[in-house]
């Protein structure tokens, strides 16, 4: 364990915005590693995946690989953060049934096992491939990964045993991997322009995507278990998927042409957020970030059945930041991540009172 700050530090930053129903808060929370500082300048901000423990519901984890660090976020805010050995550049992670965090160490190419309460890493498998997503399977055991350069997906059985399944398209670059209610894995590839279903024995379907150059990127379980959604970073849309791999998309509406997408996720209710953000790489005009709730009727309509009102689109605090995740919190609220400006947001949702304005 390295350092603790409060989570009332004069660096976080809140915005509250109302729409026509419900009242929602973004506070964003500065992450100050301590390696930060000895990084250089090009490559600071590096604030990844955010998940936490179900059975320990009390705080948050990020990774960031440019400081072979992560970072527990407690519900509060209140920030500690772990330095691990340096080039392990830990970037997906998974808590386990003991309570570990199993990390993908993409710069040693090695999962490991951190013991929360020792602070540090107690355990590595050696996997011969650079590990970037990572998931447990359905069995709750099987930890597996995506090997993002060598284009691989691969998995630790609970035996140890370590195997890589190659892709079938090549230079594919595989990035998330989740389990899906149908007992497959399934991955999205970056540059292959596919969803890849995996199953347990290592047989590989691909399906390509409608649109053209679309950068899946996240990936997470319908609801209702009927197959799996996912986000196009370049076609600024938010797809579904079947279990048997017929793909539907939706567009999400953008307030200027160099907006792109990132993480997705349900929250409580069922309503869908993604995350859309100023494409640094085309940065004029500028514009806001922001965190967007699509309404949960998505679950039952096609895609011309969708209207603006369906989506509500809410600026971050903090511009420029290049989203990355979005999850359902343990205390009901959406969390995410902003990469570039290593920042963790908190996004409030609360019904508006009965005649406010």
């Amino acid at each position: 364990m390295i350092s603790a700050c409060s989570g009332g530090g004069g660096s976080d930053q809140d915005t509250s915005l109302k729409s026509s129903s419900p009242v929602v808060s973004i506070t964003d929370f500065l992450l100050e590693y301590p390696k930060r500082a000895s990084v250089a300048a090009a490559s600071q901000g590096s604030t990844h995946e955010i998940i936490f423990d179900p059975a320990t519901p009390t705080a948050l984890w990020v990774t960031a690989p440019s400081y072979d660090s992560i970072a527990r976020i407690a519900l509060d805010g209140t920030r500690t953060y772990f330095d691990l050995p340096a080039g392990t550049a830990p970037h997906g992670q998974e808590f386990d049934r003991q309570g570990n965090l199993i990390l993908s160490l993409e710069g040693t190419e090695q999962i490991g096992k951190f013991d929360p309460k020792l602070g540090k890493i107690v355990a590595t498998w050696d996997i011969g491939t650079d590990p970037h997503g990572l998931a447990l399977g359905p069995d709750g055991v099987t930890i597996w990964y995506t090997g993002k350069l060598k284009n691989t997906v691969g998995k630790i059985a609970p035996d140890g045993k370590v195997t890589n399944y190659a892709l079938p398209t090549a230079a594919a670059l595989p990035i998330y991997v989740r389990p899906g209610p149908d007992g497959n894995m399934w991955v999205t590839e970056l540059t292959g322009n596919k969803i890849a279903r995996v199953t347990p024995d290592g047989q590989i379907t691909e399906f390509t995507i409608p649109t053209a150059n679309s950068r899946p990127i996240a990936i997470v379980p319908d609801p209702a278990g009927r197959g799996m959604w996912f986000s196009e970073e370049a076609g600024n849309n938010v797809g579904f998927i079947t279990s048997a791999g017929q793909i539907t998309e939706f567009a999400v509406p953008k307030p200027q042409a160099n907006m792109i997408l990132a993480g997705l996720s349900f929250d409580r209710d069922g309503n869908l957020w993604v995350q859309q953000y100023l494409n640094l790489n085309s940065p004029t005009p500028d514009g806001d970030d922001a965190v967007i709730r699509i309404d949960k009727s998505i679950l039952g309509k096609t895609p011309a059945q969708m209207t603006t009102s369906d989506f509500t689109r809410y600026p971050t605090p903090t511009k420029s930041s290049v989203l990355h995740r979005i999850i359902l919190g343990p205390d009901g609220n959406m969390w995410f991540t902003a990469l570039k400006v290593d920042k963790v947001g908190r996004v409030t949702i609360t019904k508006a009172a009965a005649g406010g304005g």
